[in-house]
């Protein structure tokens, strides 16, 4: 039983780290091309090169895997609207304000930290979707308590 429910938990944080995986791509894809030459202060989220993807990349990975175990656990077998877009936007308020306590120049740009808080929410709402598609599908079982 306990074997089963860490298989589930394993598919569950590899399909958000998918997900989530994908959907930061495309924010940073949006960054480079579109935010970065409109704006002097996103130059800051520039990515410089291929190491610094990866790095990125390898941290969006982890976050998604993350959010994924801990979204099956969270929302265990209860239909709870609240807990499931509780879990969103804790998971991403905490990535998407943490560049503010890294850059000290983030303070003085508070839509800069609007928007990738948002950005950062958006994601992780895909990553949730995402699972739960798989749930309603039953490609993913919820957490039993019992």
């Amino acid at each position: 039983m306990i074997v089963a429910e860490r298989i589930e938990s394993l598919k569950a944080g590899i399909l958000a780290a998918l997900s989530f995986t994908l959907a930061y791509s495309i924010t940073a894809v949006a960054h480079r091309w579109v935010l970065a030459k409109q704006f002097e202060l996103f130059a800051l989220l520039h990515i410089t090169n291929e190491v610094d993807l990866l790095l990125r990349l390898a941290v969006a990975c982890l976050s998604g895997f993350l959010f994924g175990v801990t979204y099956r656990y969270i929302i265990r077998q209860d239909d709870n609207s609240h807990l499931k877009g509780g879990a969103v936007l804790a998971f991403g308020l905490v990535r998407g304000l943490t560049p503010v306590e890294v850059e000290p120049n983030l303070t003085e740009a508070y839509w800069l930290s609007g928007i990738l808080a948002i950005e950062s929410i958006l994601d992780f709402a895909i990553a949730r979707f995402t699972l739960d598609w798989a749930i309603h599908l039953h490609w993913l079982k919820t957490f039993n308590s019992q």
